[in-house]
């Protein structure tokens, strides 16, 4: 057996399943999932082939045609990281189809009770599949290395509506027969219930399949956009300002790396319990309520989810351990629509908050150097354990560093190329660095591709951004160690983002009474720019400010995006209180956690068995 994947048991000698056809009974009452997955190989194939499964109950294994039972195992007991093995063997045969069950444990799905939606009144379900969860929805070879598609039957309440990262089909009656044997026609076609059938033709790694059921209205906002919201009209029409230039960004996209492959580009926004900013679903980006600020600077993070249609979603990385290459080339990508779009300066300040993040996560990993790198050993590790900016802003930086050394005319040449030799595929760093090599001739003696690929830290020849805004934010809050406080005048024109610059770059830890003061006077703890809030919170708690634990368990209370989580919760455990800090942690933990995603909850476990 040779694995492809260290977060994977998919074995290299076993072919790639190219389709998974998919029949899922949507049972709210149980927060559950019956359903049947019939996967089809390139050819037939005889012996045996290893899915990857998480918490799922496999019901029979049967030959797709004859409905014969198939020989099947599940590995036991669970590896910790990778969940089971489903091995089948299979006798010259190119299909099979498996009856399975989730569980409410399930790591890729939350199910919120209508209490714990923004609209009150029906339940809610959304998937998270990154890293390594959509083996907890149905048996698949969950690796990137492995690309397929799918189709998709979704039977719901007819009260609600399903919306999926595939091209919609019909919305229709149940038929019989649909998901035998896992769910009978009894339940499928119960008079109730209704059938949204999707199709994703094109190859997409498994973590990109997605779909939400709940109650969600939408409108138009581009001639390929439409923004759907949980939460009513007044979401939606929120949401809908926000991100009103989205058709700009993809015209501006399209002109700096080749044509948009996916036809829709939709915007899902989700209850604020979604664990990340924004998710690169193909079709359908899901999106945290968070980022919808009122400035329309909130469109930063949908210019990164559209920068993933052509680097993470074109191109993908073969494994975790090579990252990067989706997050490094889309954040360069993201910046490059942000100054088409936004202007230099926004671009910079983006720039700006990045460099901050990638410094403070060498401390973060200064045991552990391993994850300062681009391309990282992952074996025995937990991807969402080791999840940080490093792929995102050391990846960014290498690439801003072979641009500035080739040109902007010649990297951009160089952009287009990689993206059209490489789409639909996943490829893993060594493939990158050869087609560096081969098309910028003499790249290697100019840029020290092994120390910036594989060494750890931050190289030399990084540099931070250059922008009059930039560096007029930098030594403003250097000079708030001298006690001085910007002007009104200073920051009447300063959004989300120059804040969260300033606030970063202030000392840690402050005197009390500096942070107070400066609270009292911007009343940022109130802020309604979520990044802005968290960052003072963070900074206030570091510099033992104990008045703001009361707003600290309101925010952890009301988002799950584990970008506040993350940061919130490790400052109340080690912060300048940290015994005080630790109990508040733990009681807000266990008050908040059914509200939090389960790769959320997994990550604030980790911090709190760390330190606790």
């Amino acid at each position: 057996m040779a694995p492809v994947d260290p977060h994977s048991f998919a074995d290299s000698d076993h072919p790639f399943a190219t389709h998974v056809a998919l029949s899922l009974y949507v049972d709210f009452s149980t927060s559950s999932i019956n359903g049947t997955a019939l996967i089809s190989l390139p050819s037939p194939h005889s012996g045996t082939l290893t899915l990857d499964t998480r918490s799922l109950h496999i019901a029979t294994v049967l030959h797709s045609e004859t409905l014969t039972p198939l020989p099947h195992d599940l590995s036991s007991p669970p590896d910790p990281i990778k969940g089971q093995a489903l091995t089948v063997t299979l006798s010259s045969q190119s299909s099979f189809l498996v009856s399975f069950s989730t569980s409410p444990s399930s790591s890729a799905l939350q199910w919120l009770s209508p209490p714990q939606t923004s609209g009150k009144a029906a339940p809610f379900v959304y998937t998270q599949c990154q890293a390594i969860h959509a083996r907890s929805i149905f048996p698949c070879q969950d690796t990137p290395a492995a690309r397929i598609c799918y189709s998709a039957r979704l039977n719901i309440p007819a009260s609600l509506c399903a919306v999926m990262s595939a091209a919609r089909v019909s919305r229709r009656e149940p038929r019989p027969g649909e998901a035998a044997p896992a769910c009978p026609d009894a339940a499928w076609c119960a008079e109730d219930r209704l059938v949204e059938e999707f199709e994703m033709a094109q190859r997409i790694p498994p973590y990109l399949f997605a779909f939400a059921v709940g109650e969600i209205k939408g409108r138009e906002v581009g001639p390929r956009t439409w923004v759907y919201a949980e939460g009513g009209p007044e979401v939606v029409d929120a949401a809908a300002r926000e991100f009103a230039g989205t058709e700009e960004m993809i015209l501006v996209g399209e002109k700096l790396f080749g044509p948009y492959e996916w036809e829709r580009f939709d915007l899902l926004v989700l209850p604020p319990s979604f664990p990340y900013g924004g998710m690169e679903n193909p079709r359908m980006v899901f999106l945290t309520p968070t980022v919808i600020r009122g400035d329309a600077s909130g469109a930063q993070v949908v210019a990164h989810e559209l920068a993933h249609s052509w680097t993470g979603n074109l191109i993908t990385n073969k494994t975790n351990e090579h990252f990067w290459l989706n997050e490094g080339f889309t954040t360069y990508a993201e910046r490059r629509i942000v100054e088409a779009v936004q202007g230099e300066e926004r671009a910079s300040l983006n720039i700006g908050i990045g460099w901050k993040g990638l410094n403070d996560e060498m401390e973060r990993f200064k045991d552990n150097m391993e994850f300062t790198k681009l391309k990282q050993n992952q074996s025995g590790v937990d991807p969402d354990d080791v999840y940080s900016q490093v792929p995102y802003e050391k990846g960014f930086h290498f690439l801003w560093r072979v641009e500035r050394q080739i040109g902007r005319d010649a990297f951009d040449q160089f952009l287009k190329k990689y993206i059209a030799t490489f789409k639909f595929q996943s490829l893993d760093t060594e493939t990158f660095v050869d087609f560096l090599k081969a098309n910028v001739p003499g790249i290697e003696h100019e840029v020290d591709l092994e120390t910036w690929v594989y060494g750890t830290g931050i190289p030399s020849d990084a540099t931070e951004p250059v922008s009059s805004v930039y560096s007029k934010i930098v030594s403003l809050a250097k000079e708030f160690t001298l006690g001085r406080m910007p002007g009104e005048e200073e920051v009447a024109e300063w959004q989300g983002q120059e804040w969260e610059l300033y606030l970063e770059n202030l000392p840690r830890p402050a005197e009390p009474s500096q942070v107070a003061a400066l609270d009292a006077r911007f009343s940022l703890a109130e802020s309604r720019d979520w990044e802005v809030k968290v960052a003072f919170l963070e900074w206030a708690i570091s510099s033992g400010c104990n008045e703001y634990f009361t707003a600290v368990e309101k925010a952890l209370k009301e988002v799950g995006r584990m970008k506040y989580l993350r940061p919130l919760y490790t400052v109340l455990v080690q912060g300048a209180a940290k015994e005080e800090g630790k109990v508040l942690a733990q009681r807000l933990f266990a008050e908040a956690r059914e509200s939090y995603h389960p790769i959320a909850q997994g990550v604030v476990e980790t911090i709190l068995s760390k330190h606790l």
